[in-house]
């Protein structure tokens, strides 16, 4: 329904000189939403978020957040925004306590210091609080902007790469912080990322755009699972396995044959038969393997479009 988009983007373009980043680009995010915003480098997901935040203002096409017009009603749009657009940037010779207050000043709220103590425990800052930003690693000041982001505690939330610079420790815990705020603070999340293994755990729905143009949107569950799946079998016997489906049809979706293991593309459906057929011709299948991702599946999606 549209009373329930939170970001409606119609027929959004950006021309730079001879350089079109962005073309005819539509796309729909729905409250709640933990939205995966993807593509290769050069695709224009920077440009679309900062034409999304009003850094940039588009050549055509129209944006609305809330459920108002991004051109007419900026400032009270803004206001229940929270964004990352690329690298955060502090005062270094400050706390980080005296950063979030006075970017809390700015944004014309009135910011409590336990709620600021509140987003710094949030990206686990807060045995840092009193500590000067110049002594953070690239990794916490990425934290530090998120606590940013969450300080005056908008309904959306805009992350442009969120774990740059993270360890998988933090990359995990900043996973657990977004999947918290979308199911326990009914926010929703706007994620661009290139770790697209992050996405798949925790976007509900996602786009793929190249060339600054849409190519697929949907629900990540319905997409990855419409296409062909790549699945490892790991057989007692490859030889055997492999005179066996010599003579089916198998052998037309066998892909590799190697060590002992044998990955087919199937539909979906056609894993269970494939084992069930081998099974019942004395060949042990030790495992039975999906190994379908949200990185095949874009890999496929860009490759094709680029040619």
């Amino acid at each position: 329904m549209d009373s329930e988009k939170v970001i409606e983007i119609e027929n959004l373009s950006k021309q730079f000189k001879d350089l079109k980043a962005v073309n005819n680009l539509n796309l729909n995010v729905y409250k709640g939403d933990v939205f995966g915003f993807l593509g290769p480098n050069g695709a224009g997901k920077s440009t679309t978020i900062r034409m999304l935040v009003s850094l940039i203002a588009p050549t055509e096409g129209s944006i609305k957040v809330f459920g108002k017009t991004l051109k007419q009603h900026r400032t009270e749009i803004l206001s229940n925004i929270g964004a990352i657009v690329e690298k955060p940037d502090f005062y270094g010779y400050l706390s980080a306590f005296k950063n979030l207050e006075i970017m809390g000043k700015i944004s014309g709220k009135e910011i409590s210091k336990n709620r600021i103590m509140e987003v710094l425990e949030l990206v686990g800052l807060e045995k840092r609080y009193k500590s000067k930003v110049k002594t953070f690693s690239h990794g916490m000041k990425q934290r530090l902007g998120l606590a940013q982001a969450l300080l005056h505690d908008p309904e959306l939330i805009i992350l442009d790469e969120p774990t740059t610079g993270l360890d998988p420790q933090g990359m995990k815990e900043i996973r657990d912080m977004i999947i918290y705020l979308s199911k326990e603070k009914q926010k929703t999340i706007f994620l661009s990322s290139h770790v697209l293994y992050e996405v798949e755990l925790i976007a509900n729905r996602m786009i793929i755009i190249d060339k600054g143009s849409a190519k697929v949107e949907g629900n990540v569950e319905e997409l990855l699972d419409s296409k062909n799946v790549r699945v490892t079998f790991e057989v007692d016997d490859l030889e055997k396995t492999k005179s066996l489906l010599n003579n089916t049809l198998w052998i037309d979706k066998l892909d590799i044959a190697i060590n002992g293991k044998l990955i087919f593309n199937l539909s979906p459906g056609e894993a269970p038969q494939l084992n069930k057929y081998l099974v019942q011709n004395d060949i042990m299948v030790g495992a039975m393997i999906p190994t379908r991702s949200l990185e095949e599946y874009f890999l496929n999606i860009t490759q094709k479009v680029s040619g």
